[in-house]
């Protein structure tokens, strides 16, 4: 499970044998997406004075301290391990800042307006045009309003594969699925979000 893409198999190869190098190399290939993960995860609360750059900058230090450990015997993909020692750093800062008052880290996420708007006009180009009706803040808070009235699991496949950018693959990695077991769910899910996203917004009008 090591080798992930054609891009980052060179940088693995030499991570085996320890090269730090190699591995801040490799660690740089996935920032982009690890950087997204952050800012869609970190409570809002926490937004205004953590810099999603200095969340990664800890996440590469747990990441040289455990690579040993997971060139021994990886489990998953080497993004969806970067990915899982991240959203341990998000709890850990959630909890160190926030204690009691944290609020589910699924549930309230900083929705990008461009993947909103996207996912909103797949969902209802039927029946709607939404990019034409909402401006992207107003529909970023019909998405984030609509998500949250799923389940949990539906909820979470949604943000992973459209928010986050995961490929399927990646995504039952990280819920503990097989790809078809990932696929149905994301298929069920959307389905579920297109009816209370209609449900709430029949007509595609903005609503007062």
């Amino acid at each position: 499970m090591l080798d992930d893409s054609p891009q980052t198999t060179p940088w693995l190869r030499r991570v085996r044998s320890v090269d730090q190098e190699a591995l801040a190399a490799a660690f740089d290939h996935c920032r982009s997406r690890l950087r997204q993960m952050v800012k869609l995860r970190l409570d809002a609360r926490l937004a205004a004075r953590i810099d999603p750059s200095d969340v990664l900058q800890e996440v590469y230090m747990d990441v040289a301290r455990q690579i040993d450990a997971y060139v021994r015997g990886p489990r998953v993909c080497f993004y969806v391990w970067l990915r899982g020692l991240t959203w341990e750093r998000l709890i850990k800062l959630h909890r160190q800042h926030l204690g009691a008052r944290r609020r589910a880290v699924d549930r309230e996420v900083a929705l990008p307006a461009r993947s909103s708007s996207a996912l909103a006009a797949q969902l209802l180009a039927a029946k709607s045009s939404p990019s034409q009706a909402l401006v992207r803040k107003e529909l970023r808070q019909r998405v984030q309003h609509a998500l949250a009235q799923l389940t949990p699991a539906d909820r979470e496949i949604i943000l992973l594969r459209d928010f986050e950018g995961l490929s399927n693959g990646e995504a039952a990695e990280v819920l503990g699925l097989s790809d078809s077991g990932a696929t149905m769910r994301y298929g069920r899910a959307l389905i579920r979000l297109r009816d209370v996203l209609t449900t709430n917004w029949p007509s595609g009008e903005s609503q007062p």
